[in-house]
């Protein structure tokens, strides 16, 4: 199988499914991407350079659109030098949201498109935009919220098929285009992200911030500590907590920064939560750690004695489904990202977003009832192990390609004899054209049934296929370096290269928009 992947932020959402296919052998993987330091041993990448940002000259509702198309160009120049080299991928994946695959279809018009849609924006009530009653959204900004969404429409309306990682993120996009998008849960590595029974009974370091086996630790992770992912209502419901468990110590982990949303005029929201709560938190037995690496945030994991995750009603972290595969009793907010992993009372506890009461209470709850706890422990790990197993989704992943190519090889031949059942008596045929209700032919809806755990991943049939020609024979087998485009059109062509190993992922390694390492992830 020869393999195309396109993502702004190698390897993005792509770092387990390239990993799986670099190991499985037999296949060929090309990676388009914008510059970074990342390495893996047998892929080849082609990097692109943004030839300008957006200027103020841009209506500010149109700027990510117009920049969608800036790098849909560049995407697509060094596709069609991939292509000018005899390379013609049997499959092509990548993140619609930065608008880098508007173009890939006039590269290569034949081959299948599966895009990544991460989320479609709303102003309407159900979604993160005027959720935080603290932050209403002024009328004004209400056309830039739905301008946002102008490379989604691009994106739902070109040739291709879709996946997305939950239920709710599916749920976002409009009714006319949900068939196109399967439904593909993503995986965590079990072995890895697994309980540790001794983590309590020894000293825990992380940093300069030590924890004995006695003292009670509450945990929260976010790739930068901000509204969208609650920690200013966490903030407020520290008070109460240290005040009523005085054995109890708190680690946060992310960075000063914001993902989403808006930014503050001045400073970070630690700062001004701090500046608010002043005088009312113990702050020696608060810790802000900033971004740690995964080794470390695996280990706070197990470690923790109650884990909160909160979230606006947006894209899911990463760092929920690996809590949750650590065994961390819980405590999440109740929308609809949350409700879609954790069951109240069962797997955790879910809290509103808005009361920091609420949300004291139900930490306070998981770290006095221990017996509970442990129920809700072992019943988070069960829940990863049925739904989140590595394993399973990238048999799953396989499976949904293996469906697509299938079903891409198969339309025209559909086509074909719609077109002759549609002849007239006399003989002649008619012109072929698109088949009515192409999209029932199409495995657009097809459903990634749930494959358990001790399933074997089915493996597409690997095919020889031929090397890059011409300027691949130009690298070196066992070259590290990544060539780059040039700066200029006019200059040469970028050339294809093998990498080297990337190196283990810290809590900020690869995301789409919602960083693999999202461990303050979203």
């Amino acid at each position: 199988m020869k393999y195309l992947f396109i993502h702004q932020n190698f390897p993005g959402q792509y770092l387990h499914l390239v990993r799986h296919l670099v190991q499985a052998g037999g296949h060929e993987i090309v990676f388009i991407s914008e510059d970074n330091a990342n390495l893996i041993p047998g892929v080849r990448r082609v990097i692109y350079r943004m030839p300008r940002h957006a200027t103020e000259q841009t209506h500010p509702g149109a700027r990510e659109f117009d920049l969608g198309l800036v790098r849909a160009d560049a995407v697509a120049k060094a596709a069609s030098t991939l292509r000018d080299l005899g390379f013609e991928p049997d499959i092509i994946i990548g993140h619609h949201g930065w608008g880098e695959l508007l173009n890939i279809q006039d590269v290569f018009p034949g081959v299948p498109v599966l895009g990544y849609f991460e989320f479609y924006y709303h102003d309407e009530p159900g979604f993160d935009v005027g959720f935080d009653p603290e932050f209403p959204m002024q009328p004004a900004m209400m056309p830039l919220v739905r301008a946002k969404n102008a490379i989604n429409l691009q994106a739902l309306t070109s040739p291709g098929y879709g996946q997305t990682p939950t239920e709710f993120q599916k749920s976002a996009y409009p009714d006319w285009v949900r068939e196109k998008i399967t439904v593909l849960r993503e995986g965590v590595d079990l072995e890895l992200c697994r309980p540790d029974a001794t983590a309590h009974r020894r000293k825990f370091s992380i940093k300069d911030v030590h924890v004995s086996p006695k003292e009670k630790l509450i945990t929260y992770v976010s790739r930068d500590l901000e509204p969208y992912r609650g920690f200013h209502v966490f903030m407020r419901a520290l008070p109460r907590i240290l005040r009523e468990q005085p054995d109890a110590r708190v680690i946060m982990v992310g960075g000063d920064g914001v993902s989403y949303g808006a930014r503050l005029p001045s400073g970070s929201w630690r700062e001004r939560m701090l500046e608010e709560l002043a005088g009312e938190l113990d702050l020696s037995r608060i810790h802000f750690v900033g971004k740690v690496s995964y080794d470390d945030f695996l280990r706070l994991l197990q470690r923790s004695d109650t884990h909160v995750y909160l979230t606006y009603p947006f894209v899911a972290s990463w760092s929920l489904r690996e809590a949750m595969a650590a065994g961390c009793a819980i405590v999440g907010s109740a929308t609809a990202p949350v409700e879609e992993f954790i069951e109240d009372g069962v797997t955790g506890r879910l809290v509103p977003f808005t009361e920091p009461d609420r949300i004291a209470e139900g930490v306070l709850e998981l770290l006095n009832d221990t017996r509970n706890a442990k129920k809700m422990r072992q019943a988070a790990r069960a829940e990863a192990e049925r739904t989140l197993c590595m394993k399973a989704y990238l048999a799953r992943y396989e499976d949904l390609i293996s469906q697509l190519i299938t079903a891409h090889k198969a339309a025209p031949v559909l086509q074909e004899r719609a077109a002759e059942a549609d002849a007239p008596r006399n003989g002649t045929v008619p012109k072929r054209g698109k088949l009515k209700g192409a999209l029932k032919t199409r495995p657009d809806a097809v459903k990634a049934e749930t494959v358990t755990p001790a399933k074997k991943p089915r493996q597409p049939v690997a095919r020889k296929t031929a090397p890059v020609r011409a300027a691949a024979k130009q690298v070196a087998s066992a070259s590290s370096k990544t060539v780059r485009t040039p700066k200029s059109a006019a200059q040469a062509a970028p050339r294809v290269a093998k990498g080297a190993a990337v190196r283990p992922a810290p809590v900020k390694r690869a995301a789409g928009r919602r960083k693999k390492a999202d461990l303050a992830s979203s």
